[in-house]
């Protein structure tokens, strides 16, 4: 929707003042002129050249129209006989800006990811074929009507954002432009609106019309794209076609009929190529075609279609071969570069599954494809260009890093790059050959056209790049050159052929020359000729050879004259050939001028030659030479790359390749000489280090057959090439080749626990290979056909192999010396395709899959004992081939869900129960019609169920298996032959596909894998509405009992029973640490102590903290701060920038708003952080989790919030970060186990340095004042690192220092760097030593606290000091330089403390200011305080709960009616300094406001009178949380007694109630009364049984009641607010009058249990046989639940259920439900959207929500959870369940659509979740931490 200023439409010309040119810009033959029709002024736009003329909105590019309207309305008319165009640059929600542009200067649509082209033809009365493109004679004023926001989706499927720019070029005449939201049709009137469901166009907008004369008769309205090319979910528009039309070309997937006005048919509409409409989602797809376009002429048509436009016969008129596109057609994610690999949409649901794209590629493994000549530098010397196949890859040489030009569909056989690195060209070898120009920055094809030659050997640029020239053949295989005009493509213009030539002569190499873009040359067989492009033809004539004219040439080169001249006179030409001759030709005089001949020497009896010569004899064959102005390489078919001088006098280097040299190219600096072999090799010699470095390596023949590794990271590949080869997956390099002359290796596995990996060969043959000694360990040649594929199973027991003759094989590989257990014979289909996936083991190991005995049956096998459990016949009649549907590939999903999946030969997937064998539901594999399906060799599902990956062709697809009415794949292109195998990577975040070469994805989507699974067995599937779990028997022994029972040791028997145990998870927890040992360090210096986390070691997958906007929920504030960390707060006063963690989450929080972002992605708990000195990264380190073997470090960037890199540097906590000051380097230091400390180089964040220390270090520091310097303290000794650079290598020099003696025999824990050379340490026993750094000695020391030293930071003349105890001191140290002088007699009575504070915990943080006047220190705490020096004063700026955070409770609502409470007192005096007076409640830091949190802030006294209250706030614990019924404030209550009210939307505390030694338990906030909000009250019950009532309009104590003997654990008031519940330990609930005081009954049916949850709600049900106003229950740790129908007015209380739910009898069934040594807590809650209904959680058999009907007494629902509750909340406003998990997850269920997700953000377990009473905000607490969550309107 447009702003409210755009609306309901805009004038751009009138708004942006074009008149006055100061907003908009004109360039050319502009001119203001009055049109005759519409009798006014309009702007005229004309000249020749379209792109020099026009008028452009805004004025600069920098700047942006900011126009939201969806429909852009274009008034104008084309000039005669001339061209037009008509840009708009259009940017996205996601802000990627793509330009749209219109011309009937387009011959036909194009598409790229950011440029659309429209050809856009005005046709005349009479059909002319040959005027289309140019404007006819009698052309009208037009109205195009834009829908901006359907052409990105249609086209690009993306989001419109705005309108940002737009251009009009000549020649036109335009009126005006107009933007809106609505819809308008400008040829009805108002008379016609009112009878009309329509907008008419405003007066403004309209075109004049004379009365009696039609609108359509002197106008023609044009509606882009029409309404049949919608989305399905808008209305098809019924509408007519105009007198006149427009030709509009759109993009491949739909036909775009144009919409006219209400006038009858009177013409036709005749497409050119038909497409697949986007909203036949419902209806037979129709096959796509290339470029449409559409016309339409004035031929009556009867062929009508009331339901909306019709399709008639479509003829091709205009083809192009291939295309370049994003199809999103029906909901379909194509990514695609040819027509005939495009699918259509399969019919369904036309919305596609998110991330779209849901893969990236990352990296390629492969080199070469169609030839290995084509290797490239960049003009720049930093990367190499080289074709891989069918992609084109660009490789960084210094860091490894690859980008893709991705597009073509058959192997890349020629490539071009001029010398400004702006334009790349390439051809793909398929004829006709489909010839690319790329922007080589951007990685965009700027154009896309097929070439005049049938087939494209060489291209070549000019320096230029106006210029490219191509070599080939034609259809009839004559040698074929072409010249093309390229100026003008980077401008929005097209390819030009210049010229073109045959030949008969043959052309190995052509060049353009580089000092003239008019001149070229050639070489082949016995020809060497010059070219000359002049009056638009292409002329040759040859260089006389002499006797050289036989010689077979390979090819040329320039070489430029010793002075530089650019002259043609002075380059001479050197051209090489087969015989091993080097010719020397002068260009001007067209002659050989030299002729040398490189040729062997031996040595008599010499194995090897030695230097080469020039003379005569049998010469070396030399496949390509390269020259640069100092020297000249040469690559020969020995193998070997030479590098000569000019004069070929000797050899200056030379290396020795494994193949022969297929081409050489040195790079424009001279210094590097990049070869290629076509042994698949790519690398370069460095001529100055004289060393090789190799760049890429490559099968020389498709890839069969793939396997990963996890532990080392490597994967396997085996070939045609008779090679297996190992990589290194971070690296994509080689590490391993093993060769085979004898026999073809044909599969491949890993063992999964070993370091070895399992071949299977053509002989029959399996062999175990050691990667460590790189030998064959094994041998068994138990088959007697090839090895068709081999499989493990996951615990490496088993090792399985099938062959061609059908026999199977079953290994034993418990040791290295591994042995056949059992061969059987005619098990496998023996004519089956070899397949990588013809043989599959379930994931828990216990099953075996394959295809066989036959090829149309599936068998499964027990994997131990080989007994066959299951046979399916999946044969069924392909009609399209009259032949039985055939098993080509068989897959196990996850062993959660059972499903065995099978690839079929008619290109379907059948997803089989691998139990049972029924069919659970199959789906087609896309494919187009009338294009026989090719066979799927690979499939494979993710771990968490949501992707199948399938192999079809030579495309990739992608499914969303979770939705199982998917819309259709994702389809991916790259390879240019059949793949053969695709498998996701252990962690599942990456993808590998190989065929021609190997591809390696990311994938940009978070695993699920703890989630239940969407797939899950309908048996075990619920969902709201389903029917009865049991038959009618067995639910009569479910009914609950008449009679309250009496609590016993052995558990009732189960409610209900669903019909197997849901498999989403186990629940099973990691107890392995709970028992284990802890170093202990001293507490001064203990960096990182992570809490006590109950996950278990999977707790952490499947779940991810939700994005900013879309999803449930969405993450709205963090409160707390971890004291767990150090230095894990950051604050730059200059910039404003302020960060701290809390748990796993990074918060960056604007101080002056309160606003905070939310940085995510750490599995475990910050331990620490570093701010960069410029302030634009920010680096977070987190320690260990029980999901990964390393922590993480995460590179920020600081304006953006985006992590730019991730490194794995330790596998234990990282202690410190610290940048060094050029912030060149990053330390990073490990802790007390690792002791490690590295280097990393912040350009790429490799690492530079990494080094084992002796003892543990608690601290690292750069030298602020010399970037070389590191210095360590740790145990006894300081260490001293010199950092030097040699070259890209850095070496460390280490000098040790011990600390002396009259320093103590502490440990010394923190550091900072003085006034140079001065080192200021802190010890573990409260000393503070100095250190002079140049002298490597300490000369003064002073005793500054009595706990440890825990942070230190120097400023100025300043130094503050934090400590153990709490104290934080400012130091005046200004004197110590001058003590240096005195060495060890130095006194420290020079140095004093200037100022004291005590704070709330020890001080593990701080920033302050240059002047360190103020700043932010962090404590153990979890508090965050603001700290000035100069008034003295300390204000609470975060504060966390050091401990666990109990439980919140939600205020109710009754109906819509909300209560607001009277003003409240202002706020109590925050925490205050010593030794300033108090600080008021008004007074805030000079930078920020101050905010409270949950946490309450006491008044702080002096620190000698204060120590006794320190230890109580250490110990304080929120216990609860309630909600006012207006949600405008919230109550806490709290270990140490207190009850605080709190401004729900500051978090500034208003009121507190204190009780002295008691700690408050429960709370519950009372509900609105008859409207009398002065009523408001709150119950709070203690530790000690008592039960007080606080006023909150008075601020006072109203009454304290005892009607407990124990501790209250419950309590809750009743609907109307005159009656409290409470609930105690002993599982007493006492019914009390909170006027009165008095308790009139008491309810002891719990008795023996706590009570757990006391919940009360209206009594709406009417069916259940009991009178009352209330209804309410009473859950106990017994996993019992009470409910009662309560009248308390009339005293009455009636029993209407009693539900006992069971638990595992025994001690060992019960304790794996424990969690943190408890059982999950009993919970339950009536229904708030269904008053019949109760949801109950507890500890039991099965994970699970149960939802009882009151009324109908029975279970009616059970909702499957992963793991065991252990907070709930129902949220009041929307059917939404929230639950929290011990394993640091919530999940939100949605009752309504039975749908699930889950969130992530706590580092442990989540114990409570609550609702607020709008249900707009949903709290999160886990230990210390609160989340507060945003609930989007659903």
């Amino acid at each position: 929707m447009a702003r409210a200023w755009q609306h309901p439409f805009l004038n751009v010309f009138r708004h942006f003042r074009v008149d006055e040119w100061k907003r908009s810009a004109k360039q050319g033959d502009v001119a203001v002129v009055t049109d005759k029709t519409l009798k006014g002024a309009v702007y005229r736009i004309r000249g020749s050249v379209s792109a020099a003329n026009y008028i452009q909105l805004p004025k600069s590019s920098t700047q942006s129209l900011g126009l939201t309207g969806r429909y852009l309305y274009v008034l104008f008319r084309p000039l005669p006989s001339k061209h037009f165009v008509i840009h708009l640059d259009v940017s996205s929600k996601d802000n990627q800006v793509i330009r749209v542009s219109f011309s009937n200067l387009f011959k036909e649509f194009k598409s790229t990811a950011t440029w659309l082209q429209f050809p856009l033809v005005l046709e005349a009365r009479t059909p002319q074929r040959d005027l289309v493109g140019l404007a006819p004679s009698g052309a009208r004023w037009t109205c195009l009507q834009l829908d901006l926001q359907d052409v990105l989706l249609v086209y690009l499927n993306r989001c419109y954002g705005h309108l940002k720019s737009i251009r009009l070029c000549a020649s036109l005449l335009v009126r005006n432009l107009y933007t809106s939201d609505l819809c308008f049709e400008p040829a009805i009137s108002g008379a016609q609106w009112a009878k009309l469901p329509v907008t008419p166009m405003p007066r403004e907008m309209a075109f004049p019309v004379p009365k009696g004369e039609s609108w359509h008769d002197r106008y023609i309205h044009v509606r882009f794209p029409s309404e049949s090319l919608k989305v399905p979910s808008k209305p098809i528009e019924k509408s007519c076609s105009p007198p006149e039309a427009v030709l509009l070309g759109p993009g491949p997937q739909p036909l775009p009929c144009l919409v006219a006005s209400s006038k009858p048919v009177r013409f036709s509409v005749s497409p050119v190529v038909q497409t697949p409409s986007p909203t036949a989602c419902g209806r037979a797809p129709v096959a796509p075609r290339p470029f449409p376009e559409v016309s339409l002429s004035q031929e009556r048509s009867d062929a009508s279609n009331a339901d909306g436009p019709g399709f008639h016969s479509l003829e091709p008129w205009a083809q192009v071969e291939a295309s370049d596109v994003h199809t999103a057609a029906a909901g379909t994610h194509v990514l695609t570069h040819e027509s005939a690999e495009v699918p259509v949409a399969r019919t369904g649901s036309c919305e596609g599954f998110l991330p779209d794209p849901v893969l990236r590629l990352k990296g390629v493994i492969g080199f070469g494809g169609h030839g290995t000549r084509q290797a490239l530098w960049t003009p720049d010397g930093a990367a190499v260009v080289y074709p891989c196949h069918a992609v084109i890859v660009v490789l960084l040489v210094d860091t490894g890093e690859q980008r893709f030009f991705l597009g073509h569909t058959d192997k890349v056989s020629a490539l071009a790059l001029d010398g400004s690195s702006s334009l790349l060209a390439s051809a793909q070898a398929r004829a006709p050959s489909v010839m690319r120009l790329w922007d080589f920055q951007t990685g965009r094809c700027l154009c896309l056209f097929r070439s005049p030659m049938h087939v494209v050997c060489s291209l070549s640029f000019s320096d230029s790049g106006a210029l490219l020239c191509g070599v080939g053949k034609d259809h009839h295989g004559r040698t074929m050159v072409v010249a093309w005009g390229t100026g003008q493509v980077g401008l929005g213009g097209e390819v030009v052929v210049l010229a073109k030539a045959h030949t008969d002569f043959d052309v190995q190499a052509f060049r353009v020359t580089f000092f003239d873009e008019t001149r070229m040359a050639s070489c082949g067989q016995g020809s060497v000729r010059l070219w000359r492009l002049r009056g638009g033809a292409l002329r040759s004539c040859p260089v006389d050879l002499g006797e050289h004219h036989a010689l077979q040439f390979t090819d040329l080169a320039f070489k430029q004259a010793r002075d530089g001249c650019p002259e043609p006179s002075a380059a001479m030409l050197l051209v090489c050939s087969r015989s091993g001759h080097i010719l020397e030709i002068d260009c001007q005089r067209m002659v050989v001028r030299h002729a040398r001949r490189l040729l062997p020497t031996r040595t008599p009896g010499g194995p090897h030659p030695q230097k080469q010569t020039f003379s005569s004899g049998p010469g070396i064959a030399i496949s390509s030479l390269s020259v640069s102005p100092a020297m000249c390489a040469v690559g020969s078919e020995d193998g070997f790359l030479r590098l000569w001088p000019l004069d070929f006098s000797s050899v200056l280097l030379e290396a020795e390749h494994e193949g022969p040299v297929s081409s050489v190219c040195v790079s424009p600096d001279g210094l590097r000489v990049l070869s290629a072999t076509s042994s698949g090799h790519l690398g370069f010699l460095d001529t100055l280090s004289r060393v090789y470095h190799m760049l890429a390596r490559s099968h020389t023949a498709p890839v069969l057959a793939l396997a990963m590794e996890q532990r080392r990271g490597q994967l396997a590949t085996v070939s045609q090439d008779r090679t297996v080869r190992i990589w290194d997956l971070a690296t994509l390099q080689q590490l391993y080749d093993f060769t085979s002359s004898e026999e073809a290796p044909c599969a491949v596995t890993f063992h999964p626990t070993r370091p070895t990996f399992f071949c299977g060969f053509s002989s029959g043959a399996v062999r175990s290979f050691s990667l460590e000694a790189a030998e064959v360990l094994v041998e068994h040649t138990c088959h007697r056909g090839a090895v068709t594929s081999l499989t493990a199973t996951p615990d490496g027991r088993l090792l399985f192999s099938s062959c061609s003759q059908g026999s199977l094989a079953q290994y034993s590989c418990a040791d290295p010396q591994w042995h056949v257990l059992r061969v059987a014979a005619d098990m496998v289909c023996p004519d089956a395709p070899a397949s990588p996936s013809a043989l599959a083991v379930s994931r828990d190991g216990r099953l075996l899959a394959f295809v066989g005995p036959s090829r149309c049956t599936v068998t499964v096998m027990g994997s131990a004992s080989l007994d066959e459990l299951l046979r399916v016949d999946i044969g069924t009649l392909d009609l399209a081939s009259s032949r039985l549907d055939s098993a080509m590939a068989v897959c196990f999903g996850p062993a959660a869900l059972g499903h065995l999946l099978v690839s079929t030969s008619s290109n379907r997937v059948v997803v089989l129960d691998a139990v049972s064998g029924r069919i659970i539901w199959e789906s087609t594999v896309f494919q187009l019609p009338g294009v026989h399906p090719e066979p799927c060799p690979s499939l494979t599902l993710s771990e968490d169920a949501r992707f199948l990956l399938i192999a079809a062709g030579r495309t990739i697809k992608v499914w969303d298996y979770a939705t199982q009415a998917s819309p259709g794949p994702q389809v991916y292109i790259g390879h240019s032959e059949p793949v053969q195998a695709v498998a996701f990577s252990p962690d599942q975040q990456q993808v590998l596909s190989a065929g021609d070469a190997v591809f390696l994805w990311d994938v940009l989507a978070a695993t699920e894998s703890d989630q239940s699974f969407p797939g899950a067995p309908p048996a075990c599937k619920t969902g709201l509405g389903a029917g009865p779990l049991e038959d009618a028997a067995s639910r009569a022994s479910e009914l609950p009992r008449q009679q309250v029972p009496k609590p016993s040791q052995a558990s009732p028997p189960r409610l209900g029973v669903c019909a197997r145990p849901p498999e989403g998870g186990d629940g099973a927890r990691d107890t392995r640490n709970s028992g284990a040992p802890r170093t202990t360090y001293l507490a001064s210096c203990k960096a990182f102590t992570p809490a006590r986390v109950s996950c278990s070691p999977h707790s952490a997958k499947g779940t991810c903290l939700p994005p900013a906007s879309g999803g449930w929920l969405r993450l709205k504030a963090v409160v707390g701060y971890s004291g767990n960390g150090r230095a894990n707060m950051v604050w730059r006063p200059d910039t404003g920038f302020f960060a701290y963690t809390c748990g796993r989450l990074v918060v960056v929080e604007d101080l002056h708003s309160g606003a905070q972002q939310h940085w995510s992605g750490h599995s475990a708990e910050i331990s620490t952080l570093a701010l960069s000195h410029s302030a634009q990264v920010l680096a977070s380190a987190s320690g260990r989790s029980s999901t990964t073997a390393h922590c993480q470090i995460r590179v920020w960037d600081v304006s953006g919030g985006l992590c730019q890199h991730l490194i794995f540097p330790h596998s234990t906590t990282v202690l410190a970060l610290a940048f060094s000051p050029d912030d060149r380097l990053l330390v990073t230091l490990g802790d007390h186990d690792g002791r490690t400390l590295a280097l990393w180089g912040t350009a790429t964040y490799d690492l530079v340095s990494s080094t084992r220390l002796p003892e543990p270090v608690h601290g690292v520091a750069f030298n602020p004042w010399d970037a070389g310097e590191l210095t360590c303290v740790g145990q006894g000794t300081v260490t001293f690192w010199l950092l030097q650079l040699r070259g890209a290598d850095i070496s460390l020099q280490v000098r040790r220092e011990p600390v002396p003696e009259a320093v103590g025999a502490g440990e010394l824990t923190s550091l900072c760097y003085g006034a140079p050379p001065l080192l200021y340490c802190g010890t573990s026993s409260g000393q503070v030593c100095v250190w002079d750094t140049r002298a490597g000695r300490c000369f003064l020391s002073w005793e500054a606290d009595d706990g440890g030293i825990g942070l230190l930071l120097f400023s100025g003349s300043r130094l503050v000091s934090g400590s153990s105890t709490g104290r934080l001191c400012l130091w005046a140290v200004g004197a110590v330089s001058e003590l240096r002088c005195k060495g060890s007699g130095a006194r420290s009575s020079s140095v004093f403390m200037e100022h004291e504070l005590v704070l709330d915990g020890a001080v593990v943080s701080a920033s302050f200011d240059d002047s360190v006047d103020m700043g932010v220190v962090g404590t153990t705490a979890g508090t965050l305080w603001f700290v000035s020096w100069a008034e003295g004063t300390s204000t609470r700026l975060i504060s966390g709960h050091r401990s666990k955070v109990r439980d919140f409770q939600p205020g109710r609502r009754r109906g819509s009616r909300t209560w607001c409470p009277p003003c409240l007192p202002a706020p109590s005096p925050p925490a205050q300094m010593i030794p300033s007076p108090a600080v008021t409640g008004s007074q805030r830091p000079p930078w920020g406001s101050q905010r409270g949190s949950l946490g309450c802030a006491r008044p702080s006294k002096p620190s000698r009178l204060c120590l006794h209250q320190r230890a109580a706030w250490q110990a304080l614990q929120v216990n609860e949380v309630v909600f006012s019924p207006g949600e405008s404030h919230c109550a806490t209550c709290s270990e140490d007694g207190s009850v605080r009210v709190w401004a729900l939307a500051s978090m500034e505390l208003v009121i507190q109630f204190q009780v002295l030694n008691q700690s408050c338990l429960c709370l519950a906030w009372s509900p609105p009364c008859c409207g009398r909000p002065e009523q408001q009250r709150l119950a709070a019950g203690y530790g000690d049984g008592s039960l007080r009532i606080f006023s909150i309009s008075r601020t006072a104590m109203e009454l304290k009641m005892h009607p407990h003997p124990v501790a209250l654990t419950s309590v809750a008031f009743s609907t109307d607010g005159q009656t409290v519940l409470s609930g105690d330990k002993d599982g007493l609930v006492a019914v009390s009058h909170p006027r009165t005081g008095t308790t009139f009954r008491v309810l002891s049916d719990h008795q023996g249990a706590p009570i757990s949850t006391i919940c009360v709600t209206c009594k709406e049900c009417e069916d259940l046989g009991v009178e009352g106003t209330d209804l309410w229950l009473a859950a106990s740790g017994d996993q019992r639940v009470s409910v009662w129908a309560s009248d308390w007015l009339r005293n009455r209380c009636e029993l209407v259920d009693w539900l006992s739910f069971p638990m595992p009898a025994t001690t060992e069934h019960a304790a794996p439900l424990q969690t943190q040594g408890h059982l999950p807590p009993s919970l339950a809650a009536f229904c708030p959207w269904d008053g019949a209904l109760l949801m109950y959680v507890g500890p039991g058999v099965y994970k699970e929500v149960i939802i009882y009907n009151l009324c109908q007494k029975q279970v009616v629902e059970k909702i499957p959870l992963p793991f065991f509750a252990m907070s709930l909340s129902l949220s009041p406003g929307t059917h939404l369940l929230a639950v929290g998990f011990a394993e640091c997850m919530l999940r939100l269920v949605d009752c309504a659509m039975g749908t699930a997700q889950d969130f992530a953000g706590h580092d442990n377990a989540v114990h409570l979740c609550r609702f607020t009473p709008s249900a707009r905000l949903l709290f999160t607490a886990a230990r210390n931490e609160i989340l507060v969550w945003e609930v989007p309107g659903r």
